[in-house]
């Protein structure tokens, strides 16, 4: 007769050899790059962006995060009752995700205090510090703040729009879709998208067909279809259109004036590779009132302004996804054995963290430096720095969002197979990794802008080079790319606009390189600098793990994951 074995002597196994989840980990003050960069440029933001940074690494809002991308959102275009509603209902971790970022000013720290007054100096280093740990977090809330810290100085061009400014200032959060005065009067802020493409244009966006048809004033009525409407949900969105004088600048508010629905009609959310918790659609302007900003025919000069600085944000967020990435390997590695020892004793898995330890350091000094600019510039009017960051931003975002994927992968392979499974944190980072390379301008777009830049701002080229220049005199290889710079600046200047282009690329990476290894010879550890430019100048090609372990202070480079290694 069969007789059932006792349970406990069928159990096969016992887990162990593997990781904890990373969290709660407070993301700024065991981030020693980020915090050293936030001490130096902008101290008085310290000790709140370290509440903020434990807050954003705390289990709850991790889960938040876990839960926004999980569950996408959702497109209702009628109620229950037939009326067009047109409104996307997210999970309401989304909205706890979007609650804490406007509370604590991601959106508007840059442009007001708390209290709703002039901006505290190392604004834009505290939007950009916030923005970075909360991509870690979850991404696609990040869009919206974005969008919505980015369009301040695009408004301030429309003084009958003041009451819009206001709004996108103050620290509440309203999800409802109800008209934007109603909001303001009780209290709330506002956020805006952006709608540019179209089907037939794309990057090129002169040549959209939307249609402007002046009415009064500034007021004009929109008829046309745009192909990325991002955050759909928003009280309103700058967008393109051609009108007589050709294409300009509108803002388009979800109600009108007098509490009506406006003629906005969306048609899809996109399905996308990653980015989940965000809502991206397709929008049809079906007689939509809008208010002109701006000059007509001057629509890509006035937008610019919320271009320039989204793509600082997009540099930013994939700094962040960089240093997720790192993270999450390196405490994996801290905790799981083969071969008789630790992952992160192993030498060649130190080698390969180490590698992914000075592009994640790069990576965050060179964003944070572009921050810096952009404080100089716009608080203290720094003229010299507001050059640096037209040319220097195109050249960040252009390289960060290149490096990236690459490394997110690197990070994943740590893991092994469970690196590739959905459950654990790999999968949504290397989803996203791609994103930000493609939106405001791909890899291309931003190679031509450095070319732009370039041509039309003749210090351009100057004050970059005295930047990098402060480096001089700290490894071989750093000098030998300063000095080769000049030369290759001015063959493109006097080359045909195909050869320009050609060797754009080329141009854009040597800056880049050179404007990385240069801060961080001025900022960064002896270790990781010289690290650097004997991984990224002296050796080629660039393959992550590749390290000469003679010349690469292995020891001394992992030191600066310590507080993750050693947790």
């Amino acid at each position: 007769m069969y007789t059932r074995a006792p349970l406990s002597s069928l159990e096969t196994h016992e887990v162990k050899n593997q990781a904890s989840p990373l969290s709660p980990l407070p993301l700024y003050d065991q981030d020693l790059a980020l915090k050293s960069a936030i001490e130096r440029w902008a101290p008085q933001h310290s000790s709140q962006l370290g509440r903020f940074g434990a807050r954003v690494g705390s289990e709850e809002v991790v889960t938040w995060g876990e839960q926004a991308n999980r569950v996408k959102p959702i497109l209702h275009l009628f109620n229950r009752f037939g009326q067009r509603v047109d409104q996307v209902e997210f999970h309401p971790a989304y909205h706890q995700l979007m609650t804490l970022g406007v509370e604590e000013g991601v959106p508007s720290v840059a442009w007001a205090s708390s209290e709703g007054g002039a901006p505290q100096a190392g604004g834009h280093l505290a939007h950009s510090a916030m923005l970075y740990m909360l991509t870690q977090a979850e991404p696609g809330v990040c869009c919206p703040l974005s969008m919505t810290y980015a369009c301040a100085p695009v408004l301030k061009q429309a003084p009958e729009l003041a009451w819009v400014w206001e709004g996108v200032t103050r620290r509440a959060y309203d999800q409802r879709s109800i008209p934007l005065k109603e909001k303001l009067a009780g209290g709330s802020g506002l956020t805006i998208g952006m709608a540019m493409t179209e089907k037939q244009g794309g990057s090129d966006v002169r040549a959209n067909e939307t249609r402007a048809t002046h009415v009064e004033g500034t007021r004009y009525q929109l008829t046309g279809h745009k192909w990325f409407c991002s955050a759909p949900m928003s009280d309103g969105f700058l967008t393109l259109a051609q009108a007589k004088g050709g294409l300009t600048c509108f803002f388009v508010p979800r109600w009108t004036e007098e509490g009506e629905r406006n003629g906005l009609r969306f048609q899809r959310l996109k399905d996308k590779l990653g980015n989940h918790a965000n809502a991206s659609s397709e929008v049809e302007y079906v007689g939509a009132w809008a208010h002109r900003v701006g000059e007509e025919g001057r629509g890509v000069r006035t937008i610019i302004e919320m271009v320039h600085h989204t793509r600082l944000d997009a540099s930013l967020a994939n700094a962040g996804l960089t240093r997720a990435a790192l993270a999450q390997a390196a405490h994996h590695c801290t905790h799981r054995s083969a071969f008789g020892a630790r992952l992160l004793e192993q030498p060649l898995m130190r080698a390969v963290l180490a590698d992914l330890t000075l592009e994640s350091e790069a990576a965050t000094l060179m964003t944070m430096r572009v921050a810096r600019a952009f404080d100089a510039h716009q608080h203290e009017g720094d003229e010299r720095e507001g050059v640096l960051a037209r040319l220097a931003v195109a050249v960040t975002k252009f390289w960060v969002c290149k490096r990236t994927p690459e490394l997110v992968c690197e990070a994943l392979e740590c893991f092994g197979g469970g690196g590739y499974v959905e459950e654990g944190p790999m999968a949504r980072l290397y989803r996203e990794a791609p994103l930000n390379g493609i939106w405001e301008g791909s890899g291309n777009v931003m190679c031509l802008d450095v070319l732009r830049a370039l041509q039309r701002e003749p210090r351009a080229a100057q004050v970059l080079m005295e930047e990098v220049s402060l480096a001089r005199g700290h490894h071989p290889a750093l000098d030998a790319l300063i000095s080769s710079l000049p030369t290759t600046l001015q063959s493109l200047a006097s080359a045909s606009p195909t050869e320009a282009q050609l060797g754009a690329r080329h141009l854009t990476s040597q800056l880049a390189l050179a404007f990385q290894a240069s801060l961080l010879a001025r900022f960064a550890p002896h270790a990781i600098s010289e690290g650097f430019c004997e991984a990224r100048l002296s050796r080629s090609p660039m393959i992550y793990g590749a390290l000469n372990a003679q010349r690469v202070e292995l020891d001394h480079v992992l030191s600066r994951l310590a507080p993750i290694t050693q947790a």
